[in-house]
């Protein structure tokens, strides 16, 4: 502790400052959360307390009981700041502990541990699209830039545009510890995709939440904003995805436990609008089953086809297991819910089918 003179008449106490925890959470703005964060100083990290905030700014409250608590569920070097300095993710919980409506972590925690025998892991492919003002980076005032084609996995200022940033944000992943296994350009001019797993659910949409978190604040920096709106650009231009390749235990030892998944997803036309009613805001823009997509409320499955609602990718016929990739998902789709969906729809099919 180091002591400070005042004035003649007071004299402060500052203890050293140790650590910047930024809290992160998930808000209530709808159809689409959004992140927030704000910075609190703790002696250490040994033991992250719980905190608060004013829902009543965040779409989380009313005025007249505003108050709602932040509960630490997970932490990460903050790779921004540096030093010693952490990222606290936490879930959104009512003043006497119960989950609030807006924490989606909570209601996928007891389907996992449900069925947490099966050995479910993800990777999500989280696509998303740099705007400088109100034009998708790279594309020229006042007009479009040439027709997709050369953008995909492109090389060269003519087509690739923001890889500074996503170089930063990549580095800055890696330093946080994330699970974070490729980077690419996508289709579009200006848009980008990072993928993270493979890992449980829990853990996929925790580091693709802290993801998203550090992807905007390094975009942030260079005053250029990322977007994951599911439809950009309207017209002949690809749209947004969050595609979310899946597999159990089974699903990794044998081919029929694959199609038993596959089937289970669309099993019920209740079933196929259950998932896709809850796959992200403005769905039905982005699947109209041209630019890599299935119909929307069309559900199909087939091998190494990218316009079907899921795909089996080739290696995965040929050597008879391994996942599949549900490619429905917007870009803008909540993770803790979509991993939810898969695992309580298709680890109840292969449960039901004894392939587990």
């Amino acid at each position: 502790m180091r002591r400070y003179a005042g004035t003649h008449h007071s004299s402060c106490e500052v203890t050293a400052v140790a650590i910047k925890a930024e809290y992160i959470w998930i808000d209530g703005t709808q159809p689409t959360a959004k992140l927030r964060s704000k910075t609190r100083i703790l002696a250490n990290a040994d033991k992250l307390p719980t905190w608060g905030f004013d829902g009543s700014s965040t779409n989380q409250a009313e005025g007249h009981a505003s108050d709602r608590v932040l509960e630490p569920v997970a932490s990460f070097p903050d790779p921004i700041r540096g030093g010693d300095h952490i990222l606290v993710l936490c879930e959104v919980n009512e003043t006497n502990g119960t989950p609030h409506v807006s924490n989606t972590r909570a209601l996928l925690r007891p389907i996992a541990e449900q069925f947490e025998a099966q050995e479910a892991i993800f990777g999500i492919e989280q696509e998303y699209t740099f705007f400088k003002g109100s034009r998708p980076l790279g594309f020229p005032e006042g007009g479009f830039p040439a027709p997709q084609g050369g953008y995909y996995c492109g090389i060269g200022a003519e087509e690739v545009f923001g890889r500074e940033i996503v170089e930063l944000h990549l580095d800055r992943c890696l330093q946080a510890g994330l699970a974070i296994c490729g980077i690419n350009a996508e289709v579009m001019p200006g848009q980008w995709e990072f993928q993270i797993g493979p890992v449980d659910a829990l853990t996929v949409s925790d580091h693709l939440w802290v993801a998203r978190y550090l992807l905007y604040r390094t975009a942030e920096e260079f005053g250029i904003d990322a977007t994951l709106d599911a439809k950009p650009v309207r017209g002949d231009w690809n749209g947004a995805g969050a595609h979310t390749n899946f597999s159990t235990k089974a699903m990794r030892e044998g081919y029929d436990a694959i199609i038993t998944a596959c089937e289970s997803l669309g099993a019920s036309q209740d079933i196929v609008l259950e998932h896709v009613n809850q796959y992200g805001d403005d769905i039905q823009a982005r699947l109209t089953g041209k630019h890599e997509t299935a119909p929307w409320n069309v559900y199909s499955y087939g091998v190494s086809d990218r316009g079907a609602s899921v795909r089996i990718p080739w290696q995965v016929e040929v050597e008879q297991k391994g996942y599949i990739e549900d490619r429905r998902p917007n870009a803008n789709v909540d993770p803790y819910v979509v991993t939810r969906l898969l695992v309580n729809t298709c680890c109840a099919a292969l449960e039901k089918a004894g392939q587990v």
